[in-house]
Protein backbone atom coordinates (compact mmCIF):
# COMPACT_ATOMS: atom_id res chain seq x y z
CA UNK A 1 0.00 0.00 0.00
CA UNK A 2 1.04 3.57 -0.39
CA UNK A 3 1.57 5.09 2.94
CA UNK A 4 1.34 8.38 4.69
CA UNK A 5 3.44 7.86 8.61
CA UNK A 6 2.71 10.27 10.81
CA UNK A 7 5.94 11.38 12.44
CA UNK A 8 6.16 13.54 15.72
CA UNK A 9 9.40 12.90 16.04
CA UNK A 10 8.73 10.45 18.72
CA UNK A 11 10.89 6.63 19.01
CA UNK A 12 6.78 5.35 18.74
CA UNK A 13 6.06 6.95 15.50
CA UNK A 14 9.70 6.25 14.26
CA UNK A 15 9.17 2.79 14.72
CA UNK A 16 5.78 2.76 13.21
CA UNK A 17 7.33 4.02 10.43
CA UNK A 18 10.20 1.13 9.83
CA UNK A 19 7.78 -1.48 10.22
CA UNK A 20 5.75 -0.33 7.55
CA UNK A 21 8.90 0.12 5.35
CA UNK A 22 9.89 -3.55 6.19
CA UNK A 23 6.63 -4.62 5.54
CA UNK A 24 7.26 -3.52 1.98
CA UNK A 25 4.77 -0.66 1.80
CA UNK A 26 5.81 2.51 -0.02
CA UNK A 27 6.21 4.96 2.79
CA UNK A 28 6.33 8.38 2.65
CA UNK A 29 7.20 10.20 6.14
CA UNK A 30 5.48 13.46 7.55
CA UNK A 31 5.50 16.01 10.59
CA UNK A 32 2.58 18.32 11.62
CA UNK A 33 3.99 21.86 12.19
CA UNK A 34 1.07 22.41 14.85
CA UNK A 35 2.79 25.06 16.87
CA UNK A 36 1.91 28.90 16.00
CA UNK A 37 5.19 29.26 17.26
CA UNK A 38 7.92 27.03 15.20
CA UNK A 39 10.74 28.52 17.95
CA UNK A 40 9.00 26.50 20.31
CA UNK A 41 11.95 24.09 22.39
CA UNK A 42 10.70 20.68 23.87
CA UNK A 43 11.21 20.90 27.78
CA UNK A 44 12.48 17.15 28.39
CA UNK A 45 9.49 15.39 28.28
CA UNK A 46 7.37 18.37 28.13
CA UNK A 47 5.52 18.88 24.84
CA UNK A 48 5.59 17.73 21.69
CA UNK A 49 5.41 18.85 17.86
CA UNK A 50 8.45 21.46 18.68
CA UNK A 51 11.52 22.42 15.94
CA UNK A 52 13.53 19.44 18.54
CA UNK A 53 10.82 17.06 17.24
CA UNK A 54 10.95 18.05 13.52
CA UNK A 55 14.12 17.61 13.17
CA UNK A 56 14.35 14.21 15.13
CA UNK A 57 11.06 13.08 12.58
CA UNK A 58 13.58 14.40 9.48
CA UNK A 59 16.28 12.32 10.90
CA UNK A 60 14.39 8.73 11.76
CA UNK A 61 13.13 9.05 8.14
CA UNK A 62 16.70 9.99 7.10
CA UNK A 63 18.03 6.62 8.50
CA UNK A 64 14.72 4.77 7.08
CA UNK A 65 15.45 6.30 3.23
CA UNK A 66 11.70 7.19 2.72
CA UNK A 67 10.67 10.97 1.82
CA UNK A 68 10.09 13.37 4.08
CA UNK A 69 7.49 16.34 4.73
CA UNK A 70 6.51 18.97 6.90
CA UNK A 71 2.79 20.58 6.89
CA UNK A 72 1.76 23.59 8.24
CA UNK A 73 -1.51 22.24 10.03
CA UNK A 74 -1.30 25.63 12.72
CA UNK A 75 -4.09 27.19 11.78
CA UNK A 76 -6.80 24.54 11.99
CA UNK A 77 -4.38 22.94 15.11
CA UNK A 78 -5.65 26.43 16.96
CA UNK A 79 -9.04 26.68 16.04
CA UNK A 80 -10.34 23.09 16.70
CA UNK A 81 -7.98 22.32 19.23
CA UNK A 82 -6.59 25.09 21.29
CA UNK A 83 -9.82 27.78 20.42
CA UNK A 84 -11.75 24.61 21.56
CA UNK A 85 -9.98 23.90 24.84
CA UNK A 86 -10.58 27.62 25.81
CA UNK A 87 -14.19 27.26 24.73
CA UNK A 88 -15.09 24.35 26.82
CA UNK A 89 -13.33 25.93 30.13
CA UNK A 90 -14.89 29.22 29.35
CA UNK A 91 -18.01 27.08 29.80
CA UNK A 92 -17.06 25.52 32.75
CA UNK A 93 -16.30 22.00 31.24
CA UNK A 94 -12.80 19.92 31.19
CA UNK A 95 -11.84 18.99 27.90
CA UNK A 96 -9.33 16.66 26.37
CA UNK A 97 -7.27 18.06 23.80
CA UNK A 98 -5.62 14.97 22.64
CA UNK A 99 -9.17 13.50 21.94
CA UNK A 100 -9.31 16.81 19.73
CA UNK A 101 -6.51 16.54 18.13
CA UNK A 102 -6.58 13.09 17.06
CA UNK A 103 -10.41 13.29 15.98
CA UNK A 104 -9.58 16.78 14.14
CA UNK A 105 -5.95 16.84 12.80
CA UNK A 106 -4.39 13.76 12.83
CA UNK A 107 -7.79 11.27 11.92
CA UNK A 108 -9.74 13.74 10.52
CA UNK A 109 -7.86 16.81 8.50
CA UNK A 110 -4.40 14.70 7.87
CA UNK A 111 -6.24 11.50 6.38
CA UNK A 112 -8.44 13.63 4.38
CA UNK A 113 -5.76 15.34 2.73
CA UNK A 114 -3.87 11.50 2.11
CA UNK A 115 -6.58 10.13 0.67
CA UNK A 116 -6.84 13.45 -1.40
CA UNK A 117 -2.90 12.49 -2.68
CA UNK A 118 -3.50 8.80 -3.33
CA UNK A 119 -2.58 7.39 -0.43
CA UNK A 120 -3.92 4.70 1.21
CA UNK A 121 -3.55 4.54 5.02
CA UNK A 122 -2.68 6.69 7.67
CA UNK A 123 0.37 5.08 9.89
CA UNK A 124 1.37 6.23 13.37
CA UNK A 125 2.72 4.87 16.72
CA UNK A 126 -0.44 4.62 18.80
CA UNK A 127 -1.11 1.46 20.97
CA UNK A 128 -4.36 0.24 19.42
CA UNK A 129 -5.26 -2.43 16.73
CA UNK A 130 -7.73 -2.49 14.47
CA UNK A 131 -9.20 -5.74 13.86
CA UNK A 132 -11.75 -7.00 10.97
CA UNK A 133 -14.90 -8.66 11.77
CA UNK A 134 -16.66 -11.87 10.27
CA UNK A 135 -18.88 -9.55 8.67
CA UNK A 136 -15.42 -7.46 7.22
CA UNK A 137 -16.15 -4.38 9.09
CA UNK A 138 -13.55 -2.41 10.90
CA UNK A 139 -12.93 -2.51 14.81
CA UNK A 140 -11.06 -0.95 16.98
CA UNK A 141 -9.40 -2.60 20.00
CA UNK A 142 -7.05 -2.20 22.91
CA UNK A 143 -3.20 -2.98 22.06
CA UNK A 144 -1.35 -5.91 23.46
CA UNK A 145 0.36 -3.81 26.20
CA UNK A 146 -2.60 -2.11 28.40
CA UNK A 147 0.14 -0.36 30.18
CA UNK A 148 0.41 1.80 27.30
CA UNK A 149 -2.56 1.23 25.34
CA UNK A 150 -4.12 4.21 23.69
CA UNK A 151 -7.07 3.33 22.21
CA UNK A 152 -9.04 5.90 24.77
CA UNK A 153 -7.61 8.62 23.09
CA UNK A 154 -8.41 6.92 19.69
CA UNK A 155 -12.70 6.55 20.09
CA UNK A 156 -13.43 9.13 18.09
CA UNK A 157 -12.19 7.45 15.39
CA UNK A 158 -15.12 6.27 12.78
CA UNK A 159 -15.56 3.31 11.00
CA UNK A 160 -14.44 4.88 7.26
CA UNK A 161 -11.50 6.42 9.56
CA UNK A 162 -10.90 3.05 10.72
CA UNK A 163 -10.31 1.45 7.17
CA UNK A 164 -7.81 3.98 6.51
CA UNK A 165 -5.33 3.58 9.90
CA UNK A 166 -2.64 1.50 10.10
CA UNK A 167 -0.83 0.87 14.09
CA UNK A 168 2.12 -1.21 13.20
CA UNK A 169 3.18 -1.26 17.40
CA UNK A 170 -0.63 -3.15 17.42
CA UNK A 171 0.76 -6.61 19.51
CA UNK A 172 3.82 -5.14 20.70
CA UNK A 173 4.35 -6.50 24.76
CA UNK A 174 6.20 -3.14 25.56
CA UNK A 175 7.28 0.06 25.33
CA UNK A 176 11.10 -0.97 26.20
CA UNK A 177 11.18 -3.88 23.00
CA UNK A 178 9.51 -0.22 21.10
CA UNK A 179 13.00 1.31 22.43
CA UNK A 180 15.11 -2.03 22.13
CA UNK A 181 14.79 -1.98 18.13
CA UNK A 182 15.02 1.78 17.72
CA UNK A 183 18.30 0.94 19.06
CA UNK A 184 19.20 -1.89 16.64
CA UNK A 185 17.93 0.43 13.60
CA UNK A 186 19.96 3.28 14.44
CA UNK A 187 17.72 6.02 15.58
CA UNK A 188 18.65 8.56 17.52
CA UNK A 189 14.92 9.03 19.13
CA UNK A 190 15.84 5.34 21.14
CA UNK A 191 16.19 6.93 24.22
CA UNK A 192 14.10 9.80 23.57
CA UNK A 193 11.41 10.73 26.78
CA UNK A 194 7.83 10.40 26.35
CA UNK A 195 5.74 13.57 25.52
CA UNK A 196 3.35 14.26 28.26
CA UNK A 197 1.02 17.28 29.73
CA UNK A 198 -1.01 19.69 27.34
CA UNK A 199 1.49 20.08 24.13
CA UNK A 200 0.86 23.36 23.86
CA UNK A 201 1.06 24.36 27.53
CA UNK A 202 4.50 22.69 27.95
CA UNK A 203 5.31 24.59 31.71
CA UNK A 204 2.97 22.43 32.55
CA UNK A 205 0.57 25.92 34.20
CA UNK A 206 -2.69 25.34 32.88
CA UNK A 207 -4.68 27.52 35.10
CA UNK A 208 -2.27 30.46 34.35
CA UNK A 209 -1.95 30.30 31.05
CA UNK A 210 -6.17 30.05 30.83
CA UNK A 211 -6.14 33.20 32.87
CA UNK A 212 -4.72 35.02 29.90
CA UNK A 213 -7.33 34.11 27.81
CA UNK A 214 -10.64 34.06 30.02
CA UNK A 215 -12.23 36.92 31.52
CA UNK A 216 -11.87 35.66 35.07
CA UNK A 217 -14.47 37.71 37.51
CA UNK A 218 -14.79 36.97 41.19
CA UNK A 219 -17.75 35.29 42.28
CA UNK A 220 -18.89 32.59 44.92
CA UNK A 221 -18.01 29.46 46.67
CA UNK A 222 -20.92 28.04 47.83
CA UNK A 223 -21.13 24.49 50.15
CA UNK A 224 -23.43 21.49 48.58
CA UNK A 225 -26.85 22.92 49.93
CA UNK A 226 -26.13 26.28 48.73
CA UNK A 227 -24.36 28.26 51.55
CA UNK A 228 -21.62 30.81 50.70
CA UNK A 229 -18.47 29.93 52.86
CA UNK A 230 -16.37 32.27 50.37
CA UNK A 231 -15.22 33.85 46.88
CA UNK A 232 -13.12 32.78 44.04
CA UNK A 233 -10.83 35.22 41.39
CA UNK A 234 -13.04 32.92 38.42
CA UNK A 235 -14.68 30.05 38.14
CA UNK A 236 -12.86 29.13 35.40
CA UNK A 237 -9.97 28.20 37.19
CA UNK A 238 -11.17 25.59 38.76
CA UNK A 239 -11.59 21.98 37.94
CA UNK A 240 -14.18 18.85 39.63
CA UNK A 241 -11.90 17.09 42.03
CA UNK A 242 -10.18 20.13 43.16
CA UNK A 243 -9.01 20.40 46.58
CA UNK A 244 -5.96 22.83 47.16
CA UNK A 245 -6.34 26.52 46.49
CA UNK A 246 -9.77 27.02 47.51
CA UNK A 247 -8.73 29.51 50.24
CA UNK A 248 -12.34 29.18 52.59
CA UNK A 249 -10.81 29.72 55.69
CA UNK A 250 -13.73 27.82 57.46
CA UNK A 251 -12.96 24.69 58.13
CA UNK A 252 -15.96 21.73 57.12
CA UNK A 253 -18.04 20.99 60.67
CA UNK A 254 -16.27 17.73 60.51
CA UNK A 255 -13.15 18.99 59.78
CA UNK A 256 -12.66 17.18 56.77
CA UNK A 257 -11.12 19.07 53.67
CA UNK A 258 -13.66 20.19 50.92
CA UNK A 259 -13.52 19.13 46.91
CA UNK A 260 -14.90 21.11 43.96
CA UNK A 261 -18.26 19.26 43.00
CA UNK A 262 -19.38 21.37 40.17
CA UNK A 263 -18.20 24.65 38.56
CA UNK A 264 -21.51 26.87 36.84
CA UNK A 265 -20.10 29.19 34.55
CA UNK A 266 -23.36 31.10 33.99
CA UNK A 267 -23.63 32.42 37.75
CA UNK A 268 -20.00 31.72 38.26
CA UNK A 269 -20.43 29.88 41.24
CA UNK A 270 -17.99 26.99 42.71
CA UNK A 271 -19.71 24.32 44.46
CA UNK A 272 -17.68 21.98 46.94
CA UNK A 273 -18.32 19.65 49.09
CA UNK A 274 -17.28 16.29 50.97
CA UNK A 275 -15.09 13.81 48.82
CA UNK A 276 -17.77 11.00 49.00
CA UNK A 277 -19.83 13.41 46.60
CA UNK A 278 -17.07 13.35 44.17
CA UNK A 279 -18.29 9.49 43.54
CA UNK A 280 -20.38 9.45 40.08
CA UNK A 281 -22.87 7.04 39.89
CA UNK A 282 -24.41 7.85 36.37
CA UNK A 283 -23.23 9.78 33.47
CA UNK A 284 -24.98 11.54 30.38
CA UNK A 285 -23.01 11.96 27.08
CA UNK A 286 -23.40 14.15 23.94
CA UNK A 287 -21.34 14.64 21.11
CA UNK A 288 -21.34 10.82 20.07
CA UNK A 289 -19.95 9.17 18.02
CA UNK A 290 -19.04 4.73 17.28
CA UNK A 291 -16.06 3.22 16.30
CA UNK A 292 -16.64 1.04 13.82
CA UNK A 293 -20.37 0.03 13.08
CA UNK A 294 -22.64 0.34 16.33
CA UNK A 295 -23.95 -2.75 18.08
CA UNK A 296 -27.43 -3.86 17.60
CA UNK A 297 -28.65 -2.61 21.04
CA UNK A 298 -27.80 1.29 19.79
CA UNK A 299 -30.39 1.14 17.09
CA UNK A 300 -33.36 -0.49 19.57
CA UNK A 301 -32.33 1.78 22.00
CA UNK A 302 -32.03 -1.25 24.39
CA UNK A 303 -29.66 -1.77 27.22
CA UNK A 304 -26.03 -3.23 27.12
CA UNK A 305 -23.29 -4.02 28.96
CA UNK A 306 -20.04 -2.34 28.89
CA UNK A 307 -17.07 -1.40 30.60
CA UNK A 308 -16.39 2.88 30.72
CA UNK A 309 -13.49 4.51 30.61
CA UNK A 310 -12.90 8.38 31.39
CA UNK A 311 -9.40 8.69 31.40
CA UNK A 312 -6.42 8.05 28.93
CA UNK A 313 -4.95 5.27 31.71
CA UNK A 314 -8.04 5.34 34.58
CA UNK A 315 -9.39 2.10 35.00
CA UNK A 316 -12.32 0.41 32.90
CA UNK A 317 -15.54 0.42 35.26
CA UNK A 318 -17.94 -2.17 34.62
CA UNK A 319 -21.45 -0.14 33.71
CA UNK A 320 -24.34 -0.44 32.16
CA UNK A 321 -25.45 1.59 28.81
CA UNK A 322 -28.37 2.82 26.90
CA UNK A 323 -29.45 5.82 24.09
CA UNK A 324 -32.17 7.90 25.37
CA UNK A 325 -34.27 10.74 23.66
CA UNK A 326 -34.30 14.04 25.51
CA UNK A 327 -36.21 17.06 24.56
CA UNK A 328 -35.32 20.26 25.53
CA UNK A 329 -37.36 22.66 27.16
CA UNK A 330 -36.64 25.64 25.65
CA UNK A 331 -36.34 24.98 22.50
CA UNK A 332 -38.58 21.80 21.94
CA UNK A 333 -35.32 20.13 20.14
CA UNK A 334 -35.19 16.55 20.70
CA UNK A 335 -31.34 14.88 20.95
CA UNK A 336 -29.92 11.68 21.44
CA UNK A 337 -28.08 11.06 24.33
CA UNK A 338 -26.39 8.18 25.87
CA UNK A 339 -26.86 6.96 29.55
CA UNK A 340 -24.03 4.87 31.56
CA UNK A 341 -25.02 3.61 34.70
CA UNK A 342 -21.94 2.61 36.55
CA UNK A 343 -22.04 -0.62 38.57
CA UNK A 344 -19.42 0.70 40.98
CA UNK A 345 -18.94 4.57 41.88
CA UNK A 346 -16.57 6.31 39.61
CA UNK A 347 -14.63 9.26 41.66
CA UNK A 348 -13.96 13.14 40.13
CA UNK A 349 -15.38 12.77 37.05
CA UNK A 350 -16.27 16.46 34.92
CA UNK A 351 -18.56 17.73 32.51
CA UNK A 352 -16.59 18.40 29.07
CA UNK A 353 -14.48 14.96 29.85
CA UNK A 354 -15.16 11.94 27.39
CA UNK A 355 -16.32 9.07 28.19
CA UNK A 356 -15.08 5.54 26.38
CA UNK A 357 -17.16 2.49 26.44
CA UNK A 358 -15.68 -1.04 25.69
CA UNK A 359 -16.78 -4.67 25.53
CA UNK A 360 -13.67 -6.48 25.94
CA UNK A 361 -10.56 -5.31 24.18
CA UNK A 362 -13.00 -3.95 21.50
CA UNK A 363 -13.89 0.00 21.55
CA UNK A 364 -17.89 0.72 20.97
CA UNK A 365 -17.55 4.72 20.94
CA UNK A 366 -17.14 8.25 23.08
CA UNK A 367 -19.06 10.79 24.02
CA UNK A 368 -18.64 13.62 25.83
CA UNK A 369 -19.30 14.13 29.64
CA UNK A 370 -22.69 16.64 29.96
CA UNK A 371 -23.44 15.78 33.33
CA UNK A 372 -22.05 13.15 35.79
CA UNK A 373 -23.81 13.19 39.13
CA UNK A 374 -24.36 11.04 42.37
CA UNK A 375 -26.93 9.20 43.81
CA UNK A 376 -26.43 10.88 47.32
CA UNK A 377 -25.98 14.28 45.71
CA UNK A 378 -28.59 16.36 43.53
CA UNK A 379 -27.09 19.30 42.05
CA UNK A 380 -29.97 21.23 40.66
CA UNK A 381 -30.89 21.38 45.03
CA UNK A 382 -27.94 24.17 44.96
CA UNK A 383 -29.82 27.46 44.78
Amino acid sequence: MKVLAAMSGGVDSAVAAARAVEAGHDVVGVHLALSRMPGTLRTGSRGCCTIEDSRDAWRACDILGIPYYVWDFSERFKEDVVDDFVAEYAAGRTPNPCMRCNERIKFAALLEKALALGFDAVCTGHYAKVLTNADGDPELHRAADWAKDQSYVLGVLTEEQLRHCMFPLAETPSKAEVRAEAERRGLSVANKPDSHDICFIPDGDTRGWLEERINMTEGDIVDETGEKLGTHPGANAFTVGQRRGLKLGTPAADGKPRFVLEIRPKENKVVVGPEQLLNIDQMRGIKISWAGRPIPEIAARTRFSCTVQVRAHGDPVAATGWMEDVTDDASGATRSELVVRLAEPMRGVAPGQSMVLYQGTRVLGQATIDSARSLEWDPAAVA
